[in-house]
């Protein structure tokens, strides 16, 4: 059943289109994520969707009755009652039924009751009903639902009775989300829920929602959460509104195929527009062939002209590489204690990090994790044990706490300063690959925000061209284009990682390896997050029901199984773009040759053989790299299709 729908839905500002035409509809038990960029409209969409404001133009339609639940970003409640009565207020209807119950049942002790036939049939008859309804209402089980909620959302027993208006901003928030959920909505629209929520409770968070009962849409910027939750994805780009079915990570792949089909299709136009003009161009004003140039004119004229497939200028674009490869050990850590001042965090802690492995740190708040990346570097001692690099090991390191750029500077004497043998002209084209463009780059570094300065550091990792890079929470002030465009940059790096971030599908994607730390010291798990988490599970399962050691030589083996299985990934995706590349330049040498024929083709040439001889050599040249660039191309996809 649709619930919602939007049809050609438009929001100006100042007259200038923020989105337009916008269509969609929402129906029962959608799990609906919207995505776009900063700027794009999203919860302006979403107001207008809950009829909070009306749009330029187009409707939106709902079902009769539809009850909507809307919680703003960073939107908490305000009252001054308990947390424990604030969440009764879901239940006031289930409440005074429960009370009209214990009414009719001191009626129905009464002797006078008992002794009137009539009444008592009446009374007993309305005490069945409402009894039946109390049920239905889930009356004998809502105090343990609001319970439940609120565990989730980190809230015991031990504060039911504190003051909302006492707590922090972050749990009114939590408050807000959880008293929505009780309310058990048609649809509930929800923007940025995933705000000051730990790890603990988004896991929580993402299975109740997954059995909530009405219609979901979501706006939220971590991809994880929504890789787990959404089955369609509204993507607001370009000023309008596409849908996409699947979850977050089949939206990437679907947007990335689409964009390059929409590509193909316009150069293809755009070639045979070039062809029309340049024949009209040449015959309209001889008498022979004017009727034919007339004819293409017109054909010009009713074409349908594909506007140019656009993903966003404003992306960043760079990759890592490393002048000098190092040793096949990189990093080893044997018996490590960290903390400060004697005051031990994590012990023990053993790391043993290969060449071109990714290992991605994950520990709870407060337990060492940059402790540990700092000590790997010494600028911390280690309390006891030791650290040692590889050979040829040469070290990047991003600090979460950007104290690595020397707020004195400009832009680009951040950079210039530490190269200056790098041509200026070389400086300002990788700050523009990095989104510092014009007058950006004279910026003082003291005045730059938070996203500003995460890209230059990043800037200034990739000039150092190091083999082992550190990096400590490197998606922190990035937005999600930013994080992806990172993300590719490290699974084509040609040398190894260390990571501490929360963004658990930025370590999903990167990391192929786990170490988690904790007070007692660390564990590593041979896979990705999902494998990190379902051996959480697997391990929390077997402890649950008995306590059997497993067998070293099976753990072994399934260990390096998955290492095996991951590098086989990393070298599969490596295959699949070297195999796009060859592919566009394929397109590349086809529009090549074609220039080329045409040229040949033109009357102007046709006594000209010095020019044709010219042309016959440029065209040889072409055709040999395209059936060199042809053999590359079979070879590289007979290799992906017979290995993987």
């Amino acid at each position: 059943m649709i619930l919602l729908q939007a049809q050609n839905v438009s929001r100006e500002f100042s007259g200038d289109p923020l989105f337009s035409g916008v269509t969609l509809d929402i129906q029962t038990q959608d799990r609906i994520g919207l995505v776009g960029r900063n700027g794009a409209g999203k919860t302006t969409l979403l107001k207008m969707l809950i009829g909070q404001t009306s749009p330029d133009d187009g409707q939106i339609t709902t079902k009769k009755d539809l009850s909507i639940g809307y919680l703003a970003q960073n939107q908490g409640l305000d009252t001054d009652k308990t947390i424990w009565d604030e969440m009764l207020t879901v239940f006031r209807a289930v409440i005074k039924l429960e009370t009209e119950i214990h009414e009719l049942e001191n009626q129905l002790s009464l002797p006078e009751i008992i002794a009137d036939h009539d009444q008592f049939e009446k009374l007993s008859n309305m005490y069945d009903q409402k009894q039946q309804a109390f049920k239905m209402q889930n009356g004998f089980g809502y105090q343990a639902e609001i319970r439940g909620v609120l565990h989730g959302f980190g809230f015991e027993e031990g504060v039911y009775q504190r003051k909302v208006d006492t707590l922090s901003g972050g749990q009114k928030t939590k408050l807000a989300l959880a008293k929505l959920l009780l309310e058990r909505h048609d649809l509930l629209v929800l923007d940025e829920p995933t705000n000051h929520l730990d790890v603990a409770t988004l896991a929580w968070l993402e299975t109740y929602i997954k059995g909530y009962q009405g219609a979901l849409l979501i706006v939220s910027h971590d991809r994880y959460f929504l890789d787990h939750v959404v089955t369609r994805v509204f993507d607001l780009d370009r000023k309008t509104l596409t849908t996409y079915v699947g979850n977050y990570s089949a939206y990437i792949d679907q947007k990335a195929s689409r964009l390059k089909t929409e590509w193909k299709a316009y150069e293809k136009q755009q070639t045979q527009i070039s062809k029309l003009e340049d024949f009209v161009n040449r015959n309209i004003v001889r008498a022979s062939t004017t009727k034919r140039a007339q004819s293409r004119r017109k054909q010009l004229e009713k074409m349908t002209v594909l506007e140019r497939p656009t993903s966003d200028d404003s992306e960043m674009h760079f990759h890592f590489s490393a002048r000098h490869p190092s040793g096949n050990v990189v990093l080893t850590v044997k018996d490590a204690a960290i903390g400060y001042d004697e005051h031990v965090l994590a012990s023990p802690i053993n790391i043993e990090l290969n060449k071109h492995h990714v290992l991605g740190v994950v520990g709870p708040n407060g337990i060492g994790k940059s402790t540990l990346l700092k000590s790997i570097l010494g600028k911390l001692p280690l309390i006891s044990g030791t650290s040692k690099l590889g050979a040829g090991v040469e070290i990047g390191y991003y600090d979460q706490e950007q104290h690595n750029l020397d707020d004195r500077k400009i832009v680009l004497n951040e950079l210039w300063d530490a190269h200056p043998l790098v041509d200026e002209k070389d400086i300002r084209s990788l700050l523009g690959s990095f989104l510092f463009s014009g007058d950006d780059v004279l910026k003082p570094v003291k005045n730059l925000s938070g996203g500003e300065r995460a890209r230059l550091l990043l800037t200034k990792l990739t000039m150092q061209h190091d083999n082992f890079l550190i990096l400590d929470e490197p998606t922190n002030h990035l937005d999600i284009d930013s994080r992806e465009v990172l993300e590719n940059a490290l699974n084509e790096f040609d040398g190894t990682v260390l990571f501490v971030s929360h963004d658990r599908y930025f370590i999903n994607r990167v990391a192929t390896e786990i170490l988690e730390v904790s007070a007692s010291g660390s564990q590593l798990y041979l896979g990705d997050y999902d494998y990190y988490l379902l051996k959480k599970q697997e391990a929390a399962q077997a402890k649950a029901s008995s306590s059997v050691p497993s067998g070293q030589t099976a753990a072994t083996g399934k260990k390096q199984d998955y290492r095996a299985s991951k590098d086989k990934q990393k070298a599969q995706r490596k295959l699949q773009r070297e195999i796009e590349s060859l592919e566009t330049r394929l397109d590349d040498l086809a529009h090549a040759e074609q220039d080329v024929q045409n040229q040949m083709a033109d009357p102007q040439y046709f006594n000209d053989h010095l020019k044709l001889e010219e042309l016959q050599t440029k065209l040889t040249k072409i055709q040999t790299e395209t059936t060199q660039v042809e053999s590359d191309w079979t070879e590289k996809s007979e290799q992906l299709e017979n290995n993987f």
